[in-house]
């Protein structure tokens, strides 16, 4: 995580042009996903095996769901950022597959998306529509364990996109309160302990509530 602070870093501080606006936001909220298909090859002790897990969030579990998200807003209308994202998937009524003992991310799906922003202010007064959209990774905490094979630590798993569309309210002149749906896909290549690979795309969703402060 050590490159994703240097880029918001970066991101903070860069010279400023004729108009820039520094956002720091923080958000938690309600988030879920699907049911994924699960691919799993070539592990010594779990067998290749193909079946479709179905998920549920937990969000306000610990540990919770939540994001910290920094724009620079190069205009009135365009800006861009980073977003981290802790998104979490556990098995539905812990139900697994027979032989599995654990198979989850719940430290969680993380994902770093770069994003770019559209907004429209003051189109409603103090309230302002916005949406939003970008790419990067995922870095999940994969938890599979099968037998004698344990698989526990944090991966680079493989790329990510999000989708943003939300509202902001403006309190002062540098808080605001902000609502927002965020879909984030991820498609996940995970190293199994023991030699295999576990491959599974997912898509989280997410109604979020946060605030933000601009300099």
């Amino acid at each position: 995580m050590n490159r994703a602070a240097a880029l918001i870093c970066c991101l903070t501080f860069a010279p400023a042009s004729a108009f820039a606006e520094v956002e720091l936001s923080f958000y938690g909220g309600v988030q879920s996903a699907p049911s994924s298909d699960i691919t799993i090859r070539g592990d010594d002790v779990i067998a290749d095996d193909d079946f479709t897990q179905d998920w549920e969030g937990r969000s306000g579990e610990a540990p919770i769901y939540y994001g910290i998200r920094a724009t620079r807003w190069q205009s009135q209308s365009f800006g861009y950022g980073l977003d981290f994202a802790h998104n979490k998937v556990y098995p539905e009524n812990d139900d697994l597959p027979a032989g599995y003992d654990v198979l989850e991310f719940t430290d969680g799906l993380n994902t770093l998306t770069v994003n770019a922003y559209r907004r429209w202010n003051d189109a409603f007064g103090d309230v302002t529509p916005y949406v939003g959209g970008g790419l990067g990774f995922a870095l999940p905490h994969v938890e599979v364990t099968n037998g004698s094979s344990e698989t526990f630590g944090y991966q680079l798993t493989g790329p990510a996109a999000t989708v943003i569309a939300g509202a902001s309210y403006d309190i002062n002149d540098q808080w605001s309160v902000f609502g927002e749906y965020k879909g984030t896909f991820s498609s996940n290549t995970a190293d199994l302990e023991t030699g295999g690979t576990l491959e599974t795309d997912i898509v989280t969703n997410a109604v979020n509530v946060g605030v933000s402060f601009n300099f």
